[in-house]
């Protein structure tokens, strides 16, 4: 009884009866979020605004009710469980399965690592000059030590304050002229085009909105606070915090995704009303190109702003791509997997955690050309995405697996539509690349 009486007061605090409360609910949703628009995200938007112009705005309204779904799934999955997304596939699913998903998950993670960590030395360089592979190595190498030797509960804070970064991108649009009732228009109004290019940015769009990293990283987070907090637990050891629980998580994740697709938005909005505008289009490879190019049409500040985003949004998805693969490595052969453990607790999970960020620093001096491997990232990512989100819809109405928490039903129709969609796009995709 004093165990529920403590309950009460956590929910009152969790529903912000208190000053903090709007802060303290605010966590793993926040933070996969704002790691969505990593550099190579950042590349996606900006190439989609500099070469259609506002046309593909509405794919930001049209996709954030789908990952916010799968997002929430996710979340809930590792509340329930207290284990993330590779432990629970292994409750249901053929070794060999499991093994495959995480497999393309680190080849993907792995891709995508040296892609940002190749933009965040190329904007460092844009803005104080120097060597970008310097820069890279340097950012590579912090970014390590503050997941090896600062404690989850700390780092975490130090995440949710680089989600701030994210306001650059905000603020550049507003240093620019936009046509707000074309802009409105193209958001509401959804215009649809067959031709390839097109069809191709749409799945660009879509596929690095909704990726397989993501759903690791906020399942495995939800599964840590349940072993991190001395008051925690998951939901199927104490099934009476599960409503303080699921609206603490749709209140996180909606806010996360919101936040993520607010800055997609902008980004789009932003490069479309210099880059397309002024015809500078097909000269965007990357976030870095992006952020070159702003300068002459939109001014110092408007650069500065789009360089710094790059650099403090790449170091808050690089803990994020290293970790979730580090988590599912780890849960797929049972091994004590935390981020709150000292290294000497956990070897083989900040094994894992170093050798996939010191691989993604290595792509930079293998001349390994980032654009590309952007490209195989999205390519595989598109591979594993469908397939995994059945699988985990699947098992989020499995008995063994949640037991009495079911989905509801708004959140099962959401997903399988979801789900559709992406198979859809990595259709799309496939076709799109053999075209080429």
């Amino acid at each position: 009884m004093a165990e529920r009486a403590t309950s009460d007061v956590s929910i009152r605090k969790a529903e912000g009866i208190d000053s903090a409360g709007f802060l303290e609910r605010l966590g793993p949703g926040l933070i996969t979020g704002a790691a969505d628009d990593d550099p190579s995200g950042i590349a996606t938007y900006s190439q989609a605004g500099a070469e259609f112009g506002y046309l593909l705005l509405w794919t930001m309204l049209f996709s954030f009710p789908l990952m916010a779904a799968m997002q929430e799934i996710c979340a809930r999955l590792g509340r329930i469980t207290g284990v993330g997304i590779a432990a629970n596939l292994k409750k249901v699913y053929p070794k060999h399965w499991v093994y495959s998903v995480v497999l393309l998950l680190c080849m993907a993670n792995l891709l995508n690592l040296g892609a940002d960590i190749s933009a965040i030395g190329s904007a460092t360089k844009l803005v104080l000059g120097g060597s970008a592979t310097l820069y890279a190595l340097l950012f590579g190498a912090l970014s390590l030590v503050l997941q090896i030797f600062v404690p989850y509960r700390k780092y975490v804070r130090y995440l949710r304050w680089l989600t701030w970064s994210l306001s650059a991108y905000v603020a550049t649009a507003f240093l620019v002229h936009i046509p707000w009732p074309t802009v409105l228009r193209s958001t509401l109004l959804p215009s649809i085009s067959l031709r390839p290019g097109y069809l191709m940015a749409l799945v660009g769009v879509l596929g690095t909105t909704i990726s397989p990293y993501l759903f690791f990283w906020q399942t495995s987070e939800e599964a840590e606070e349940t072993r991190v907090h001395a008051a925690e637990s998951r939901l199927k050891k104490k099934p009476w915090k599960a409503t303080l629980h699921f609206r603490r998580i749709a209140f996180d994740t909606r806010v996360g995704m919101g936040l993520s697709n607010l800055v997609a938005f902008f980004i789009m909005l932003t490069t479309a009303a210099t880059l397309h505008a002024s015809g500078a289009g097909s000269v965007i490879q990357s976030s870095a190109d992006a952020a070159r190019a702003l300068e002459p049409l939109a001014g110092k500040s408007a650069f500065l702003l789009f360089s710094l985003g790059i650099v403090g949004t790449g170091m808050l998805a690089l803990p994020v791509l290293a970790g979730s693969a580090a988590y599912a490595v780890a849960e797929l052969f049972r091994w004590r997997a935390s981020l709150e453990h000292k290294p000497k607790q956990a070897p083989k999970f900040y094994a894992v955690l170093a050798i996939a960020t010191i691989a993604g620093v290595g792509l930079n001096f293998l001349g390994i050309d980032p654009i590309r491997a952007l490209f195989w990232s999205a390519v595989v990512n598109g591979i594993v995405a469908s397939p995994l989100m059945i699988l985990i819809m699947l098992l989020s109405g499995h008995p063994a697996v949640v037991g009495q928490f079911r989905l509801p039903t708004h959140l099962r129709m959401i997903g399988w539509i979801a789900t559709g969609m992406m198979f859809a796009a990595s259709l799309l995709f496939a076709a799109g690349s053999i075209r080429q």
